[in-house]
């Protein structure tokens, strides 16, 4: 066994739940700590840790983030009521997800992992296509009520100078129903917009935008007017010097035109569209395990992570004893993403090396017919395919990878 390459900073690692939590100690063990001396600040937000500090440890792992500029995360349960009493929880914590990304006030890029088996499930891609997710408000930051009695719900706004609240009326009750207030921020949104079209012109492809401001002339519209004015402000002469564009359009029509088009674009996205729109990208290029996912702060803060949830029935399997065929694509390039942004902070070319060797043997293993059985029913009909359980595969890639070193 060759000496272990170096890590030189730590990595802030987040853990999780379920199923994802099983591989990524398979991930680590098989495909990482036999060739890194690397040290992680460890978190451990699976949802009992979370319950059981007050959901304190989700903030510190931000803030972690901040100290040392790269984490890694696994997927975690947003518990909603089944949730809460399956585990017995206080209560329905928040999105550990929108949390983070609301403290380092980042923007979610995700891109499909790409292999040459797989043929997008809309056979007119022919390049990837990025997605930009806003990472901060909506409805991930909202306040809701549940109606039961006649009444008026109003929007008030209260000044802080003094002056008089500004009050709308909502909607006026005659029965049982439900209320959702959310809000966004200014900066937040010109951060977003800043990250998108630095993350175009960088990788030099068109960045798409879309909002919904012909119904939403004060929420969404705000959305489209900073998009325009940093624009016009910054961007104008550097994407027609790279010869690419920015195009806005309405959501819904952003939606059709994604259909038809080529791929090869930045299709930037509000922050439940991007929750959506990501997964339905993900799956049509192959699998929701095969889809990357980086959380980008405009203050240098990087967090890859697995951009699926956490596998529940797969995870009910596991502790039934029965064997599984879970993909662990996307957990692998999470990982190996933050070990390259690490090379690059740091930089030693060595750890960015070895991450790629990673990547390319994950790639060749699928490739070569070896699969999960998401994939083996999207792959190109092979005799040579074959199916594998989770640990076969993540095996399998380790081979792969022993030959590159």
């Amino acid at each position: 066994m060759p000496e272990k390459i170096k890590v030189t900073t730590p990595i802030v690692e987040i853990d999780g739940d379920e199923m994802t939590r099983i591989m990524w100690r398979m991930v680590k063990d098989k495909l990482l700590l036999p060739y890194l001396d690397m040290e992680t600040e460890y978190y451990d937000l699976g949802l009992k840790k979370r319950d059981e500090t007050d959901d304190q440890i989700t903030v510190d792992s931000a803030h972690a983030i901040m100290k040392y500029k790269v984490g890694v995360k696994c997927a975690t349960i947003t518990p909603n009521a089944e949730r809460v009493k399956e585990y017995g929880l206080q209560k329905q914590w928040p999105s550990p997800n929108g949390t983070i990304r609301g403290i380092l006030d980042g923007t979610v890029f995700r891109a499909p992992i790409l292999v040459n088996n797989i043929k997008p499930g809309v056979r007119k891609w022919k390049n990837p296509i990025h997605i930009g997710r806003h990472a901060y408000g909506d409805v991930y930051k909202n306040s809701e009520i549940k109606v039961t009695k006649p009444g008026v719900a109003e929007l008030v706004f209260t000044p802080a100078d003094g002056s008089e609240p500004i009050r709308k009326v909502i909607q006026e009750f005659k029965e049982p129903g439900i209320l959702q207030g959310i809000h966004n921020l200014d900066p937040s949104i010109r951060s977003f917009a800043t990250a998108c079209f630095t993350y175009a012109l960088d990788q030099g492809i068109d960045l798409w935008f879309g909002t919904k401001d012909t119904v939403s002339k004060i929420y969404d519209a705000r959305f489209r007017e900073i998009f325009e004015e940093e624009y016009e402000a910054n961007w104008t002469n550097k994407f027609n010097a790279a010869g690419i564009e920015y195009f806005f359009t309405l959501i819904d029509d952003a939606v059709a035109r994604v259909m038809k088009s080529d791929g090869g674009m930045l299709w930037a996205c509000k922050n439940y569209d991007g929750d959506v729109m990501s997964d339905m990208l993900a799956s049509t290029y192959g699998s929701l395990a095969m889809m990357t996912s980086v959380l980008v702060s405009p203050h240098g803060y990087f967090e890859y992570e697995a951009s699926h949830g956490t596998v529940q029935k797969h995870y009910y399997k596991h502790i039934a004893g029965e064997k599984t065929s879970t993909n662990s694509m996307a957990l692998i390039f999470a990982w190996t993403g933050c070990l390259k942004k690490r090379a690059e902070l740091d930089g030693t070319p060595e750890v960015g090396d070895f991450a790629r060797k990673i990547e390319d043997a994950a790639l060749e293993t699928v490739e070569s017919g070896i699969m999960t059985g998401d994939l083996m029913l999207v792959a190109d009909p092979d005799p040579h395919n074959r199916k594998v359980y989770t640990e076969d595969f993540i095996d399998h890639i380790q081979e792969n990878l022993e030959k590159k070193l």
